[in-house]
């Protein structure tokens, strides 16, 4: 993978990261400056900020790391770890069942990275918040839709996925979904846009014929 394409996911990931570790921090400096009385608002920050800090690395992890192909991996352990990646803001939510059949053959391998990774794009779809659901589509086919206010995708995420866009113009919004057309390929799936309407965004995970 291009160098340029590693330095923006590891900036993304260093943006998402430095505000929940930076809060825990200054969690305990008011803590040292302010002393005992302090005691309950400072933990109160501080284990705020430590939870969505871990819910940040658990997504990246499943997402980006080599944990999230190991095949002891379910659907619903993506399930709690994405509840727990949203739950900080309390924007968005999830309404799916993760040990119903999502139209896959079974668990096939990178199958839960890359929902992982599907979910994730999904909830950048929605900055003003909403639902984001998860269905059996056609046979080998999983959509993953985005509903809420305001509801849409970046201009070029379309061609980051399917990897038409050129390395040179990626940004660090856009490195998610490159990342994800690159991994998805790798694993034998796509992902791709499905039906899109007003405040409505579909993403099919389809599994490649052999």
């Amino acid at each position: 993978m291009d160098a340029r394409v590693l330095e923006l996911l590891a900036s993304r990931i260093c943006h998402d990261l430095v505000s929940p570790v930076g809060a825990v921090n200054n969690g305990v400096e008011f803590l040292e400056d302010m002393g005992p009385d302090a005691l309950d608002d400072a933990l109160g920050l501080i284990r705020y900020s430590a939870s969505q800090a871990s819910a940040k690395l658990q997504a990246f992890r499943f997402a980006y790391g080599a944990g999230g192909a190991d095949p002891n991996v379910r659907p619903e352990d993506v399930a709690k770890a994405f509840s727990s990646l949203i739950s900080g803001e309390g924007k968005v939510t999830q309404s799916w069942d993760p040990y119903a059949p999502l139209g896959q053959k079974g668990n096939p391998p990178g199958f839960c990275k890359l929902l992982m990774a599907t979910l994730m794009l999904a909830q950048d779809a929605l900055p003003k918040g909403g639902a984001i659901t998860v269905r059996p589509g056609e046979p080998g086919q999983t959509t993953i839709t985005a509903e809420g206010p305001g509801a849409g995708l970046r201009e070029d995420t379309e061609r980051a996925l399917n990897g038409s866009l050129p390395v040179e113009d990626l940004n660090p919004r856009l490195v998610h979904p490159y990342v994800v057309g690159q991994i998805a390929h790798r694993y034998g799936f796509s992902v791709d846009l499905g039906e899109q309407a007003e405040n409505r965004v579909a993403l099919r995970l389809n599994a490649l014929p052999a």
